[in-house]
């Protein structure tokens, strides 16, 4: 099967009715979820962590957690990537937070480490998806802009974010929660 593509709103609703039927113990299904996921999440956790076997061992705890967990995927909230994403990222900056300090690794594995560096064409794309972005961030409350900024783009924590604002943990969460769902409308425009 191939992998997810971002832009393919079939592929989307197809992830989001596999989700559903892994949360009714579908074992197919959830082979599916991996298969169509796996190289998306993998290239989250590889990013944020910069270790292969971290990354590959944070892919295995995150799927463990979708098939133990998919009662919780609601598709009106998120999208199943969406969803998918946030829980490998989330749980990358976990072990990035529980590691004590390593040193740098020997660059000679550099090979070793696949690119996911976009091609010319989804460079392009992406560029646009970006401006989109950018020009619907720009339309939230100030507030909601900058926890979201420091949220996805920055890695901070929604524990930091109610420290650094001095606001409930509660709040702060649907702050972020509402100004998502405004982005979404606006992106799906």
């Amino acid at each position: 099967m191939p992998e997810l593509d971002a832009s393919d709103t079939v592929a989307s609703t197809r992830l989001d009715r596999l989700l559903v039927q892994v949360a009714e113990g579908d074992r197919l299904a959830f082979e599916s979820v991996y298969q169509l996921a796996s190289g998306r999440l993998f290239a989250i956790c590889l990013h944020t962590l910069r270790d292969r076997r971290d990354a590959e061992e944070v892919l295995q705890d995150v799927f463990t957690t979708v098939w133990r967990k998919a009662t919780q995927f609601d598709a009106t909230r998120a999208s199943a990537m969406t969803w998918l994403s946030m829980m490998a990222r989330n749980r990358a900056i976990d072990r990035l937070r529980s590691a004590p300090p390593r040193p740098l690794d020997d660059l000679s594995v550099a090979e070793e480490i696949p690119d996911f560096a976009p091609q010319p064409a989804q460079a392009a794309e992406h560029a646009s998806d970006r401006e989109r972005l950018d020009d619907c961030l720009g339309t939230l409350e100030p507030r909601r802009r900058s926890l979201i900024r420091s949220a996805f783009l920055h890695g901070a924590s929604y524990e930091e974010l109610a420290r650094r604002i001095g606001s409930p943990l509660g709040s702060v969460k649907s702050w972020i929660r509402r100004g998502l769902g405004q982005l979404r409308v606006c992106l799906e425009r």
